[in-house]
């Protein structure tokens, strides 16, 4: 398959494990212990001599380590942000180091729920702990340690990449040069506490849960499919999804008078649930929904005050949001966006007018390129960036 001229091209996944020994344990945010840990992760670009041209990207809920390129000649499907990840792209490989890892408590090469428990030689399945942002924030930072990293140019993110981003810059302020959140949230609203409570309740409801230990046997399909279609349909927006299926009608012109799935949006959203249940992992929904919903920034690190857990950074910000995104909606950034210059901070931010709702961060690629590389490029540069210029 011919691949385009400005992707990275082939690349592999590397993994790197640490806390083996019992005095090297990872402290979780709960207190408890946890070890080993391995990491999945990927690199695109190269590491400069001086190693400030490094860039962490981190990946919402479903996505991993494969940010760009292609693991193989005959890959069809590129990397999750392949868009903006390469020669010339908004994450410039000509210029930068990028960094992507999957997350604790992830399916795809991460330590996670389905890893074997090298104390029962079983999957952890339930006996996983309950892990944070600030516990997947704080396994990445072992990474770059490990890749010889002391600070990172920038952390950028959407959705929950945005929540580590902002982790990042709170959790180690002097380790991050600036920060990049996208489509993101200081702490999730009720609404969305509640979808994801709804889409772990579908894959705990399913017989074939089984308490978690279903490893080996038949996975919870029908469970996890429902939690993809309620998470899938906060994704999109009234609008793209009036414009991309309306009432349409899946194969027939008249109506079945039963319960199949007769409109394209039914559909589209049966084969949505389908494909993640082949690649992703029941029991990681749970535990990672669970650490999105106990972020909260300003209750860990403002005793409640948003303006005072802020004023703990000093990375200069970029936040973007997008007009028609109603998960984590324009008025969670511009709270951010507030509290931040209350604090005195280097912050810009840019409402993107789009019809795509929380997905457009991964669709409206050109702006950002515009928007994420220059601000980049400013940064490394120690020059200022401007809004005013979008």
């Amino acid at each position: 398959m011919e691949k385009p001229a400005n992707t990275v091209g082939q690349v592999k996944t590397e993994y790197f494990t640490f806390a083996e020994d019992d005095d090297e344990y990872l402290i979780l945010d709960s207190g408890k212990r946890f070890g080993p840990v391995t990491v999945a992760y990927e690199t695109y670009g190269t590491l400069n001599t001086e190693k400030d041209n490094a860039i962490l990207l981190c990946h919402a809920l479903s996505g991993d380590a494969h940010a760009a390129g292609y693991h193989s000649e005959n890959d069809k499907k590129p990397g999750w942000w392949e868009d903006m990840v390469g020669p010339g792209k908004a994450f410039d490989t000509n210029k930068y180091f990028m960094i992507c890892s999957n997350v604790l408590g992830g399916c795809v090469g991460t330590t996670g729920p389905a890893s074997i428990n090298p104390h029962t030689g079983k999957p952890y399945a339930m006996d996983f702990p309950v892990v944070t942002i600030g516990d997947m924030v704080k396994v990445q930072k072992k990474l770059m340690e490990h890749l010889g990293v002391q600070k990172l140019l920038a952390v950028s993110g959407g959705s929950m990449g945005g929540m580590q981003a902002l982790e990042w810059a709170l959790r180690y302020p002097d380790c991050v040069r600036s920060a990049i959140i996208i489509a993101s949230t200081a702490c999730l609203s009720a609404q969305s506490i509640a979808f994801d409570a709804v889409g772990r309740n579908a894959i705990i409801s399913d017989p074939k849960w089984k308490g978690g230990n279903y490893y080996g046997g038949d996975v919870p399909a029908q469970g996890l499919s429902i939690a993809r279609m309620i998470g899938h349909i906060t994704y999109l927006s009234d609008r793209s999804m009036h414009e991309k299926f309306g009432r349409k009608l899946q194969s027939s012109e008249k109506l079945n008078f039963d319960f199949s799935s007769e409109f394209q949006v039914e559909s589209y959203l049966d084969y949505q649930g389908t494909k993640f249940v082949e690649r992703f992992d029941a029991n990681t929904y749970l535990f990672v929904t669970k650490a999105m919903d106990y972020f909260d920034v300003p209750e860990y690190y403002g005793g409640g005050s948003l303006e005072k857990a802020l004023d703990l950074i000093k990375a200069r910000i970029l936040i973007l949001s997008f007009t028609s995104d109603w998960l984590f909606p324009p008025y969670q950034s511009e709270e951010m966006l507030d509290a931040f210059v209350q604090a005195g901070k280097d912050v810009s931010y840019v409402n993107i007018d789009s019809p795509y709702g929380h997905d457009a961060f991964l669709l409206e690629y050109e702006l950002e390129t515009r928007l994420i590389g220059t601000f980049i490029d400013a940064t490394y540069n120690n020059e200022m960036f401007w809004e005013e210029k979008w």
